[in-house]
């Protein structure tokens, strides 16, 4: 990341703060899923979540604009599987819609939140 930013730390930034909560969620909710789906959507799901924090730090620490970047995209991708989850368990019954409400207002400001990042990231590169 440039040196003219103020953040000095992954942990500093709020993208970071909001997927590491969103984890939390995510672990909580996936508890709800049948053990069956131990090693399939619950393995899933939780990898997924779990990757949006670690991208974001990863980048963080890569140092440079154009990689930070690069694994912005990576966690933005991250984000839509989990959403992606999220509706396939509602489909298959294996949480209700209405549990899925404050995991998926938190999935929606990390996507922007990620977007806007990755926005800022590639406009600085390009400059």
């Amino acid at each position: 990341m440039s040196s003219e930013n103020a953040t000095k730390n992954y942990k500093e930034l709020l993208v970071w703060k909001k997927a590491r909560g969103l984890v939390k969620i995510i672990y909580q909710l996936a508890g709800l899923f049948p053990q069956e789906e131990r090693y399939g959507l619950i393995s899933q799901i939780r990898r997924a979540a779990v990757s949006i924090a670690v991208n974001i730090a990863e980048g963080f620490g890569r140092n440079a604009s154009k990689e930070f970047a690069h694994f912005a995209s990576i966690a933005y991708g991250s984000a839509t599987e989990v959403e992606a989850l999220l509706i396939l368990a509602v489909d298959l019954g294996y949480i209700d819609e209405g549990k899925t409400d404050v995991a998926l207002a938190e999935l929606d400001e990390v996507l922007r939140m990620l977007n806007k990042l990755r926005q800022s990231l590639r406009a600085s590169v390009a400059a």
